[in-house]
C-alpha cells in the first residue's frame, strides 16, 4: 500500500516563510504532513513567495497533478490582493480551474481563508480599507468554490490567534513558528473532524526559541526593506487613489458604496463561473452551480460534491472595486 500523498500549493505562507528550520523554511504544512496518517506520508511543498493565483494554475498545477496527490492544499490570494493588476473575476476563473483540476484527479482539498494584509500591517484606515475589500473578496470566492467542490476549509481569517502578536513574525504578514504551528494545529483539527486524518496532532509548542529583537529589526531591515520596496512600486501610487477615494466617499457619508460595487463584482465573478461566461484566453471550468454568495458570508468546512444545472444568469460584466472602474490592483 502506497503512502499517503500530500502536496501543498501556494505562496510564501504555504511556503513557510517565518518558521525557519534546517537553514531553510518550514512552515505549517510541513509541520502537518506528518499527522495526516498513521504511516508514512509522502509530502511535497510546492508553495513559491510571491506565487499568485496565475502562479498555482499555470506552474504549481501541473506538478501537482502529475503527483497524483491523494490531499492537496490551495491557500493562495493574498498576492493578488497586492498588484495594481487585481480583478476578482480572473481570481475567481483561475481558482475555478485549479480546484476543478485537483477534485476531478479524486484529491480531496484543503482550502483556507486569510486576513486581510492591511489590518495585519496596521495601516491606518483610507489605505486599509480597499485592501480589506479585496481580501474579503477573495475570501468569498473561496468559500463559494470549497462548498462546490467539496473541500475542507479552515476559517483562518477568525480566532484569537490572529491578534496576537507572538504568533506573527517581523513582518507582521507571515506567521512565525508559533503562528505556523497553530495553523498546523487547525488544519489537523478539521482534516479529523471529517475523518481525513489519523496521526496524532501536530505540536503546537514552538521547537526553538523566538528570534531575537535585534534578529528581527535586521531582517526588516535587510530582505524586509527590499519587500516593502517592491510592493511600493507595484500597488502604493494605485492604493493612494483608492485611499483618497475612501476619504472622500467618508467625507459625503457614501462610503457603503464602496462595499455595494465591491460585493457586485464578487457577485459577477461567481454568476460569470455559473453561466460558463469566460475571458479570451481563459480556458472553461465546470460551473459553480452554486448561483450567488453574499460577500462576508461563511462557507462549509466540507460539502458533499454535487452537480447542479448551469443557472441562467446575464453576461454582463461587473468589474472593478473602490469606485475604480475596470481592473484595480494588488500584491
Amino acid at each position: 500500500m502506497r503512502p499517503l500523498r500530500f502536496v501543498a500549493l501556494g505562496d510564501s505562507l504555504t511556503e513557510g516563510v517565518g518558521d525557519r528550520a534546517g537553514g531553510g523554511w518550514r512552515g505549517w504544512a510541513a509541520l502537518l504532513a506528518p499527522s495526516l496518517g498513521a504511516g508514512p506520508v509522502g509530502f511535497t511543498n510546492l508553495a513559491v513567495s510571491g506565487a499568485q493565483t496565475r502562479d498555482v494554475l499555470e506552474r504549481q498545477l501541473p506538478a501537482a497533478l502529475a503527483l497524483r496527490p491523494d490531499l492537496v492544499s490551495v491557500v493562495v490570494g493574498v498576492n493578488d490582493t497586492l498588484r495594481r493588476t487585481f480583478d476578482i473575476r480572473d481570481v475567481a476563473a483561475r481558482l475555478d480551474r485549479v480546484y476543478a483540476a485537483c477534485a476531478g484527479q479524486g484529491a480531496v482539498l484543503l482550502t483556507a481563508c486569510l486576513p486581510d494584509p492591511g489590518a495585519m500591517l496596521g495601516l491606518p484606515g483610507p489605505l486599509a480599507r480597499p485592501l480589506a475589500r479585496r481580501q474579503r473578496a477573495v475570501n468569498t470566492v473561496v468559500h463559494a468554490l470549497s462548498d462546490r467542490y467539496g473541500a475542507v476549509h479552515l476559517h483562518a481569517c477568525e480566532g484569537d490567534w490572529i491578534g496576537d502578536r507572538a504568533m506573527w513574525s517581523a513582518d507582521r504578514l507571515h506567521p512565525g513558528e508559533p503562528g505556523h504551528r497553530q495553523l498546523a494545529v487547525r488544519f489537523h483539527a478539521v482534516l479529523v473532524e471529517h475523518g481525513l486524518a489519523a496521526g496524532p496532532a501536530p505540536s503546537p509548542e514552538p521547537g526553538s526559541p523566538a528570534p531575537t529583537r535585534w534578529a528581527s529589526l535586521r531582517w526588516l531591515a535587510t530582505a524586509g526593506t527590499g519587500w516593502v520596496a517592491r510592493r511600493c512600486t507595484d500597488l502604493l501610487p494605485q492604493l493612494l487613489s483608492l485611499a483618497a477615494g475612501e476619504l472622500c466617499h467618508h467625507a459625503r457619508g457614501t462610503g457603503v458604496r464602496l462595499d455595494l460595487r465591491a460585493s457586485a463584482a464578487v457577485s459577477a465573478a461567481l454568476a460569470a463561473l455559473s453561466t460558463g461566461e469566460r475571458r479570451p484566453g481563459e480556458a472553461q471550468g465546470p460551473s459553480l452551480g452554486s448561483g450567488r454568495i453574499r460577500e462576508g458570508s461563511p462557507g462549509p468546512c466540507l460539502a458533499r460534491r454535487r452537480s447542479a444545472p448551469s443557472r441562467s444568469q446575464g453576461n454582463r460584466r461587473q468589474r472593478g472595486e473602490a469606485g475604480v472602474p475596470g481592473r484595480a490592483g494588488p500584491a
